[in-house]
């Protein structure tokens, strides 16, 4: 237990309510938030095992979970990695996201309590101290995290748990295709966000979402190709010094 002890204790206390499977699991999530674990990872049993000091039906059921939110992808006789969602499984994650959002943030006005909003505002300006820090893995796992607890001010449960998993296979999205190396959200627009709530105006919460998530997209790259296959486009300047 020596390692699992000491990676817990390098982030939060530990909760002796959690299990063995709740702590490694919450590790690898929070890693896959930062992008510390990039799409297309492996994720070693044994490694992991060695790492959190647990045995390798604790990582198993750990990456089981972690696999239901389609973070992880399991493949038989072969391990798991890290999810590297394709273009159209991209796309299709962010119109499930947008429609999961607005949802969020229309209950999310109706039920926010005062403890939920001073937490929220607690978080945005953790993220801009991150932000000033110019620690990126750190700002976008609060990013996330603040959309996590948008979910938990809508007192929805099923909407928490689909707003976990889309959250972090968003963070997957962006490692993969993002254009830009800013942040992925912006802190003003979360400020923002917060206000509306907090002032129980939905419709506002709604415009205001709809406008964040299409900030967040504009920055991702899934249209333009910039890959190819082809030897002779790949090559094409060495052709055209050749004639």
């Amino acid at each position: 237990m020596t390692g699992l002890l000491k990676a817990t204790k390098k982030n939060k206390p530990t909760n002796p309510k959690l299990t063995q499977d709740d702590i490694v699991y919450g590790h690898i999530f929070d890693a896959i938030l930062e992008q510390r674990l990039p799409p297309g990872t492996k994720l070693s049993e044994e490694a992991l095992g060695e790492i959190f000091g647990v045995s390798r039906t604790i990582i198993r059921r750990a990456l089981l979970r972690l696999s239901v939110e389609q973070v992880v992808s399991t493949r038989p006789n072969r391990g798991s990695i890290v999810a590297s969602p394709t273009v159209e499984e991209a796309m299709q994650i962010l119109k499930a996201r947008e429609v999961m959002e607005l949802a969020i943030v229309e209950l999310a006005a109706e039920n926010a309590t005062p403890e939920q909003i001073a937490k929220c505002r607690a978080m945005v300006a953790e993220e801009n101290e991150a932000i000033a820090q110019n620690d990126t893995g750190r700002s976008i796992r609060l990013s996330g995290e603040f959309h996590i607890e948008l979910a938990a001010m809508a007192n929805n449960l099923p909407l928490m748990s689909f707003q976990r998993s889309l959250v972090s296979q968003c963070s997957l999205i962006i490692a993969l295709y993002e254009s830009s190396k800013k942040t992925n959200c912006s802190c003003d627009e979360h400020t923002q966000l917060l206000d509306v709530i907090e002032a129980g105006d939905k419709e506002a919460a709604i415009s205001l979402m709809k406008t964040h998530l299409d900030h967040i997209n504009s920055k991702l790259n899934l249209h333009d190709d910039s890959g190819s296959k082809d030897l002779h486009a790949v090559f094409s300047n060495v052709l055209k010094k050749k004639a």
